[in-house]
């Protein structure tokens, strides 16, 4: 398959419909963003490709599709563009097939040849399920990864006969697999049955509290900065930065929101990133799609910042501190440039981590990620 041969799974967008009638500024995205009209768009020096998929039969059997993605566009499209370095591409939305799976297996070959191309793929969902159909694009290479969700639930509900409300049991457990390791952030205990935290801790998966991520937003960077694919679920916001989320009140903060979002657009390992649970119909003057837009708007930030970083092989850019705890020694790095940290592992592979983790060391004990990273290794 090539670039050329996906175009078979995608619809153009008509922007003249996104804008208003005098069109966009040039001092606005809509003017420098390549979008797939009539022609499909060169994406050979796109740093962000956007996909669309607006199947939502995961979450209902009544509605087949949502404009989700179109409405947000119209929403991101008019943002100002301040980040002239980072070219973004729209390749339209993926065709809604003749079943789910059908929708499924489109938007893993899209996503999969434009990951082959070394494209970051932005997807606009649709209901939360679509999301296997992102990890299915990793499958479809044969490509072990790393996964952070974002959502207030943790969607392993075995009772449900949807597909959005027990969609990890297929993606955590199903064979063959190709998840390294799996994070989930933002859960709100009150929604998740105490005995699935103890089996996702067994499998040394990690699930961080929507309360003890809010204490401390910069310790979800490192986790988000070693995984590869992210995925979002609106649900994750409180209701009132977010009004179509009929979920719960209670979650991130719109500014929250934005910064898993910057933290995802920095890692230069994240390559795909799936923003889910719009429904447009519960919404309230289009506040949660301008939340969304405002989202990916961060991402552009993070991948600005993150073109600034250095190689870690370029030793001349990092502060190196050589460290032992627990009779262990180890290393850790400091970026000159962005002030990130990484810790060395026993087989000698550095992963991402914050500065606790390096306090934690020089304090003489073990840090948490270390340990749970060695567990796994």
């Amino acid at each position: 398959m090539s670039l050329q041969t996906i175009v078979d799974f995608l619809e153009p967008i008509n922007t003249y419909e996104l804008s208003n009638d005098e069109g966009y500024r040039d001092t606005q995205l809509g003017r420098h963003i390549q979008v797939y009209e009539e022609e499909f768009p060169d994406v050979k020096n796109a740093d962000l490709v956007i996909v669309g998929c607006g199947e939502m039969r995961g979450a209902s059997a009544d509605n087949q599709r949502s404009n989700a993605p179109d409405i947000i566009r119209n929403e991101f499209y008019s943002l100002y563009h301040w980040h002239k370095e980072v070219h973004v591409a729209d390749v339209g939305n993926v065709k809604t097939g003749a079943t789910l799976q059908d929708t499924y297996a489109a938007l893993r070959s899209v996503v999969s040849e434009l990951i082959e191309h070394k494209k970051r793929v932005v997807i606009l969902g649709g209901s939360h399920d679509v999301t296997m159909a992102q990890y299915g694009a990793y499958g479809s290479l044969a490509q072990i990864i790393e996964a952070v969700c974002v959502d207030a639930r943790i969607d392993l509900n075995m009772d449900s006969v949807l597909p959005a409300d027990s969609f990890l049991m297929d993606m955590l457990c199903g064979e063959p697999n190709y998840i390294k390791h799996y994070n989930h952030i933002g859960f709100q205990s009150y929604m998740v049955h105490p005995n699935m935290l103890e089996t996702i801790d067994k499998l040394r998966f990690d699930c961080y509290r929507v309360g003890k991520v809010k204490e401390n937003m910069e310790e979800m960077e490192p986790v988000i900065r070693n995984a590869n694919m992210f995925s979002f679920d609106i649900a994750a916001i409180q209701n009132a930065h977010a009004p179509a989320n009929r979920l719960t009140p209670n979650g991130f903060t719109g500014e929250e929101a934005c910064m898993l979002m910057q933290f995802a657009g920095l890692s230069k390992n994240v390559n795909t990133i799936g923003v889910y649970g719009y429904v447009p119909e519960q919404d309230v003057h289009n506040l949660t799609a301008k939340q969304i837009s405002h989202m990916l708007w961060y991402v552009m930030d993070g991948i600005h910042r993150g073109k600034q970083e250095a190689e870690l092989d370029n030793t001349e850019e990092f502060n190196e501190f050589n460290l032992a705890f627990a009779e262990v020694e180890t290393k850790f790095l400091q970026s000159k440039r962005t002030a990130r940290w990484w810790m060395q592992l026993p087989d000698g592979k550095f992963i991402a981590c914050s500065q606790y983790d390096y306090i934690t060391a020089a304090s003489n004990d073990i840090p948490e990620r270390w340990m749970r990273a060695v567990e796994r290794s």
